[in-house]
């Protein structure tokens, strides 16, 4: 870590030392343009025109450019530029390396090697896995990363949210659901199509949908948000709360970034959706901090073990989704809650109070009884109801009874 935050950087001609990267802790989140890179807020130690080595802040690298000639200062900017870019590319491989070690697979752009005015460790410099995803969550992340480069800024959306709509309590709504039928609360979710199963209903009106599945009983909804992937949008998510729909909404999306609570809160989300296997545990503490700034709810999903684990090692957490599909590979496996739940991990998240939400696979009475044994208080269904001709109607066959009020 040392060395890969403190590798020296040269330069053609004005950049005559290497510049000074104080210690992690003195790195603090900034945008530029539309993703997140790392400035310091220690002083930088350089060497410009000749001029030896001082400390020196922003302001005065910008005035000392700002002394010279055009050209000069013109030079400077593109060497400044060229130490920014190697900086980010560093801290970027450095975040890898952090989400490596805690298991995560799941890759957040597609590499790249170093820029050109790269002068650091030499197996840096050759390390290109190239540019393929290897499979389909992977694919959907990168995707991801390339639309938040194309949205509006951020202090955008802060002055959009003076308009937004109330939050509702979404793990309220859960927990009186089930004390109220006695059966896992449902999460209905507002679904068009999937990459596994394509187009599950083509006479789709989310509206209608999210009506007939709060007239059916479900205690919140969840609403798809990712466009290329399941023909989802915020504008549907925003379109059912105008509605009058009183059930909390869960904001179903591939969260990367900050940016994408902010935007889902403009649109009336009361939850949001953070999938552990693509997040880093830094970052699931940091956008639970913000939800809760807004009053929104964090659905954190897991699915293995060390995800879970991870997650439970996470101060303030009250929903865990343990999804049975595999996001990777989407195949099914219902008995995975079982084995999440059993021994010590299912004992904690009992002491903690936490509401494990069963995500994928459930389709009848049968499998809600299941997961129910094994620990589950919510379910999160979509496929199954969504493709009934009557969708409130499939949420009584999902259950064997009526549970509407």
């Amino acid at each position: 870590m040392e060395r890969l935050m403190s590798s020296s950087i040269s330069s053609k001609t004005h950049f005559k030392s290497s510049i000074f990267v104080p210690p992690i802790a003195h790195f603090e989140p900034k945008r530029v343009g539309f993703r997140q890179t790392w400035l310091s807020k220690a002083p930088v130690r350089c060497s410009l025109m000749g001029s030896g080595s001082a400390d020196v802040g922003e302001a005065s690298v910008v005035k000392k450019m700002e002394s010279n000639d055009g050209i000069g200062a013109l030079s400077t900017a593109s060497d400044s530029y060229s130490a920014l870019k190697i900086k980010e590319w560093e801290v970027e491989r450095f975040q890898d390396e952090i989400a490596s070690c805690q298991g995560i697979r799941i890759r957040r752009r597609p590499p790249t090697g170093p820029p050109s005015h790269y002068v650091g460790p030499f197996e840096f410099r050759l390390q290109n896995e190239g540019n393929t995803p290897r499979n389909i969550l992977e694919e959907i992340v990168w995707n991801k990363d390339k639309e938040l480069r194309e949205r509006k800024p951020l202090y955008m959306l802060k002055k959009s949210l003076e308009n937004a709509p109330p939050t509702r309590d979404f793990v309220g709504a859960l927990r009186a659901s089930y004390a109220r039928t006695g059966l896992p609360a449902l999460i209905a979710e507002v679904k068009k199509a999937s990459p596994s199963r394509g187009v599950l209903r083509e006479n789709f009106n989310p509206v209608e949908i999210a009506q007939a599945y709060e007239k059916g009983g479900a205690a919140c909804l969840s609403v798809l948000t990712d466009e290329k992937y399941f023909q989802g949008s915020f504008e549907n998510l925003e379109a059912i709360r105008n509605a009058g729909i009183k059930c909390p909404l869960l904001c179903k999306e591939f969260v990367i970034d900050a940016w994408q609570i902010y935007y889902a809160r403009v649109k009336g989300a009361d939850a949001i959706l953070l999938i552990a296997a693509i997040l880093p545990d830094l970052d699931i503490k940091y956008m639970i901090k913000i939800c809760k700034m807004f009053g929104l709810a964090a659905l954190v999903e897991v699915h293995d073990e060390r995800e879970l684990d991870r997650v439970l090692g996470i101060d303030g957490i009250e929903l865990i989704g343990i999804n049975n599909r595999n996001l990777e590979t989407f195949e099914v496996d219902i008995s995975n809650i079982k084995k999440l739940l059993e021994g010590d991990r299912g004992e904690m998240i009992r002491q903690k109070d936490i509401i494990v939400v069963g995500e994928s696979g459930l389709f009848n009475p049968n499998d809600v009884s299941y997961v129910q044994e094994a620990g589950v208080r919510a379910v999160l269904v979509g496929e199954s109801l969504v493709k009934q001709n009557d969708p409130g109607q499939g949420i009584a066959s999902l259950f064997g009874k009526d549970i509407s009020l």
